[in-house]
């Protein structure tokens, strides 16, 4: 990842860098308003934080953005597997009715400039995806109960459905989340991944240490993105562990559930 803001605000892939018609960025803790648990630059309104500071913070991301979006599209995530394309549809409704669209949403498509499409995670997996042949966008939620469903798979067949989007055509970049050394589950999410098939040697291990089995949530969502026919030297992964690395990132283990989140986005500059 390259770094975009001289705060330190944003974070940058540099898979996308070579795409002038793409904006993306993923937020750090640094350099925003917010207090306590939030401190400080949280841009998610929908984890109990100050709705002036959110505010703010918003207006601070997007002053930083080489283009400016019309709208930052946040989603309330539910841990599901549904998604929901950004189009006229969304842009003419009214703002209850945007509001209730984004109920139980994990991942976003779009071919519309200037609306910037985002996903919060705090430890889950945060992952943007770019077809550069359709100039269509993605961004996908994939927390365990997410990735264990397939969410990102879904998401990349919605978008071949819709866009015509192939594997060869994707730029994938999965962002900063809980790792594989620091990730463990319980017996019952062990098998949970075991049962829909995904091949646990290589996503998995028995830690005697810690005397827990870890899932490696990065390796689970690039064999998705493998699956679908995504060339590996077309895949970021960041390799930030949000566990370890807490100063900097927003970790809902280490803070809990009411606390800051990593916003990541990306968009169409138009």
């Amino acid at each position: 990842m390259i770094s975009l803001t001289k705060d330190k605000r944003m974070l940058g892939y540099e898979a996308l860098a070579p795409y002038p018609d793409i904006s993306c960025f993923v937020t750090t803790r640094h350099g925003g308003c917010s207090t306590g648990n939030y401190a400080s630059f949280n841009c998610t309104p929908y984890t109990g934080d100050h709705p002036d500071c959110v505010r703010k913070n918003q207006e601070l991301l997007c002053a930083a953005l080489p283009f400016t979006p019309r709208e930052l599209v946040i989603p309330f995530q539910t841990h599901g597997i549904s998604s929901l394309i950004i189009d006229e549809t969304y842009l003419n409704a009214t703002h209850s009715e945007r509001q209730s669209m984004l109920q139980g949403v994990d991942a976003l498509i779009t071919r519309t400039p200037r609306c910037c499409i985002c996903i919060s995670t705090a430890d889950c997996i945060p992952i943007l995806l770019y077809d550069k042949e359709h100039h269509a966008i993605a961004a996908v939620h994939a927390g365990w109960r997410g990735t264990v469903r397939h969410i990102l798979a879904h998401t990349l067949r919605r978008m071949q459905a819709t866009c015509g989007t192939e594997g060869k055509d994707i730029i994938a970049c999965i962002g900063p989340g809980i790792s594989f050394a620091s990730f463990e589950v319980g017996d019952e999410v062990h098998e949970a991944f075991r049962a829909e098939g995904f091949p646990m040697e290589q996503i998995s291990a028995w830690k005697p240490e810690t005397h827990k089995y870890h899932i490696d949530l990065w390796k689970a969502n690039h064999l998705q993105l493998s699956d679908f026919g995504v060339p590996s030297r077309q895949i970021e992964t960041a390799g930030i562990c949000t566990y370890r690395q807490h100063e900097d990132f927003f970790s809902a283990r280490r803070l809990g559930i009411k606390s800051g989140r990593i916003l990541s986005g990306i968009m169409l500059n138009g």
